[in-house]
């Protein structure tokens, strides 16, 4: 999260920032390192220079994968201000990958999950949003897209349960995840009460504010189904913590002093721009 956070809009990473970031974190130069040399062995970044004057490159695969969490952030704020009503519709995905390609139908399975996706059955999964074009994209670069069946309905029904917000309840952890927003306002409270106050706070603290900040937003997040707020107990917590989440970004924003500054700070400045205006006008 942290490499991730600090990815430039060029698509590099500047090792002397990230060791900077790092040690602010109370992390370990070792930690840095290996971290840096577990993510090159895996392909996501490619490595130029040594030590603290090297630069990390994003490769493509890594780029592609940030997307659809932009996808799913925006997606969030459009819930929150009330111009995504449900629809009614339920979304499935049904597949039947065979024993030789299981690695592709565990990852699959993961995927799905990932974007969403609650098991009602053996190789059958359901989403409350219109997770086609993901599932497809993923089913295709694991090569078993032939065996993906997709299908929506209306009227689905799960043993005797019926009612939306029942299967919603029995289908998704959301206490679990509502624990998880709570989490992220306790830490955006004080991160606002920083950035909204007088004291001068140098570039490295804002930094770490903007990574701690994104890191617990994402810790929310990746378990997020993002049901409908129909389908959702009220209040909903990720209503809240989102909201405070754009507060921070708008005076992360306003502190900026220009240079080059991590893809992050624009990236979250923009999806939340729009809330930020929202909650503050």
């Amino acid at each position: 999260m942290l490499v991730h956070a600090l990815i430039r809009e060029d698509g590099t990473v500047a090792a002397d920032e990230l060791y900077a970031v790092a040690n602010t974190l109370g992390m370990s130069d070792q930690q840095v390192r290996l971290c840096v040399k577990r993510l090159v062995t895996e392909g996501r970044f490619t490595h130029e220079g040594r030590g603290r004057k090297a630069e990390l490159r994003a490769t493509a695969d890594t780029v592609r994968a940030l997307a659809p969490n932009a996808d799913f952030l925006r997606h969030a704020f459009r819930q929150d201000a009330g111009n995504a009503p449900w629809d009614g519709v339920w979304h499935l995905a049904a597949f039947a990958v065979p024993e030789s390609a299981r690695t592709a139908r565990d990852t699959l399975r993961e995927t799905l999950v990932h974007l969403g996706g609650s098991p009602l059955q053996g190789g059958l999964y359901v989403c409350a949003n219109a997770w086609e074009p993901y599932v497809e994209d993923a089913a295709r670069r694991m090569e078993v897209h032939d065996a993906l069946t997709l299908l929506t309905t209306t009227n689905l029904c799960r043993g005797t349960t019926r009612d939306p917000v029942e299967l919603a309840r029995d289908l998704w952890p959301l206490p679990e995840i509502a624990d998880r927003y709570h989490r992220l306002t306790r830490v955006a409270r004080p991160c606002l009460k920083r950035l909204t106050g007088s004291a001068a706070l140098a570039p490295a603290e804002l930094l770490t504010i903007a990574i701690e900040l994104a890191a617990e937003l994402s810790r929310a997040m990746e378990p997020d189904p993002l049901l409908p707020p129909e389908l959702l107990p009220r209040p909903w917590p990720g209503t809240q913590a989102r909201e405070l989440v754009a507060r921070c970004w708008a005076a992360l924003r306003a502190r900026e002093e220009g240079g080059s500054r991590p893809a992050v700070f624009r990236l979250y400045a923009d999806l939340t721009r729009e809330e930020a205006d929202r909650v503050t006008g």
